[in-house]
């Protein structure tokens, strides 16, 4: 993956890195959880957290339109203090 960004933030929220893979853009949020392992990684990652980071992939994409034609994937790099996880297309939406 080559970084475009990081720490892209809008209104709706913040995108940890935005970068590009191949034909796909991609959004990625890190989480480092020392006490909690990657079972729990839903929590961290609830249903509102991932509306705000698609909410504000949709807002990069407004103002950065020659990304336009890339496919969207939304992963998430969980790091432990044991490892560092890269869960790709962790979650999807329609942009």
């Amino acid at each position: 993956m080559t970084i475009i960004t990081r720490n892209f933030r809008s209104r709706t929220g913040e995108v940890d890195i935005v970068a590009l893979d191949g034909e796909a853009i991609v959004f990625v949020e890190v989480k480092a959880w020392s006490s909690y392992g990657i079972e729990n990684l839903e929590y961290g990652i609830n249903e509102k957290k991932q509306r705000r980071i698609i909410e504000t992939a949709k807002y990069f994409l407004s103002i950065h339109r020659k990304y336009n034609y890339m496919a969207v994937r939304f992963d998430v790099v969980f790091v432990s203090p044991d490892a560092i996880t890269h869960l790709a297309s962790a979650f999807m939406e329609r942009v």
